[in-house]
């Protein structure tokens, strides 16, 4: 299937605004209202033709959704978020760039509408979300085959469905995977403020694990740290902050981090290197400052640091489809704890798509921008 899905130029209906959701469900649009149908119908979808700035090559078009058969899932879409991967796909810059042209977007949580004959395991109603990138999920509606999909507690809030699948699951992974951490230990990370920053802080306070958070200064710095810390945050630092002789007075209080997570880069990476516990790790998972990671030999030598990457689409390969699932019910579990919340969002109408795109590539960006159908 085509990441496009199947479309051709035709007319959209109305688009359902996550906002309306209660209200629709009020008027009777409940699950059993939906069956499968053959009949087609006309979607709303942000598609890029070529790669570059996301702002010229974005395009709001009206396109034609074929039938559903056999094993195909009629999805109509409830929200879906701007991530930096998205940006940096359509930028053409990323692992994985999907065959042009391209419906935008990885991520998001969409309501069956309709099934082909031959799908056993989802209903008309259910809530999903993709079980692989690159479907394309900035559309009103989509027909997707019921293996790219997968089923999700339709009880958990919309903005935590529709920002389950990605953040969420690279926090978890990174801190289970690379070191075998125990209640008390600690973790330090840049990007504090990120998706995956705030997802991190969340789960290992559910693991018993301490967080030392490194954020980029800005004037309403006490706000941030405040946030933070209502998440969960031990300590939350500034680069400048963390680069001070004093820093090393937290270390009373509480172990060197044995693990360290980076999304950052250049200068940022090597700070985080320098307050690592021997044999420790940094894993790094992005690379905003654009600069390369750079480790002084002797921490390498004496320390004995390990550098590793993590990619979730790599992880995603090296394990089974149920593995991800099982990962995503976890997850499941801890948001029903009320141990992980949605990152702060600011919710955008697929129309004003520019407006969200312009505030996602914002410096100190504090929200993410969750595109509402």
């Amino acid at each position: 299937m085509l990441v496009c899905g199947r479309l051709t130029g035709a007319r959209a209906p109305a688009p359902l605004h996550a906002g309306l959701l209660e209200t629709w469900r009020r008027r009777g649009h409940t699950a059993s209202s939906y069956s499968a149908s053959s009949e087609p119908s006309k979607v709303r979808a942000l598609i890029y033709g070529s790669h570059g700035d996301p702002a010229k090559v974005i395009q709001l078009k009206n396109l034609e959704l074929t039938a559903v058969e056999g094993s195909d899932v009629h999805v109509r879409m409830l929200a879906a978020p701007i991530n930096p991967a998205d940006i940096n796909m359509i930028q053409g810059n990323y692992g994985l760039l999907p065959k042009l042209p391209a419906v935008g977007g990885n991520e998001g949580v969409g309501q069956v509408v309709a099934v082909g004959s031959s799908v056993s395991g989802l209903k008309p109603g259910d809530w999903v979300i993709p079980a692989n990138p690159g479907l394309g999920t900035w559309r009103t509606e989509a027909v997707f085959s019921e293996e790219e999909l997968i089923g999700i507690p339709k009880d958990i809030p919309l903005q935590s469905a529709a920002t389950l699948s990605v953040n969420p699951c690279t926090a978890y992974r990174m801190l289970l995977d690379f070191e075998q951490l125990q209640p008390g230990d600690s973790v330090i990370q840049n990007a504090s403020n990120s998706g995956v920053g705030q997802a991190v802080i969340q789960i290992a306070s559910a693991l018993g694990l301490k967080t030392i958070n490194v954020v980029r200064d800005r004037p309403d710095i006490q706000k941030l740290t405040d946030r933070l810390k209502n998440l969960g945050a031990d300590y939350v630092l500034t680069e400048e902050e963390l680069r001070l002789p004093e820093t090393k007075t937290i270390f009373k209080d509480l172990p060197l981090p044995r693990l360290a997570l980076n999304c950052v880069g250049g200068k940022s990476s090597t700070e985080l290197l320098r307050h690592l516990a021997p044999g420790g790790t940094m894993v790094t998972y992005g690379g905003m400052a654009k600069q390369p990671v750079t480790a002084s030999v002797s921490l390498l030598i004496f320390k004995d640091l390990k550098l590793r990457g993590f990619w979730l689409s790599q992880w995603k390969k090296n394990h089974s489809p149920d593995e991800f699932k099982e990962l995503i019910l976890t997850l499941c579990n801890l948001i029903h704890q009320g141990q992980l919340t949605a990152p702060t969002c600011s919710e955008v109408p697929l129309q004003d798509y520019q407006k969200a795109l312009e505030a996602s590539m914002k410096p100190f960006v504090s929200s993410k921008q969750i595109l509402t159908m």
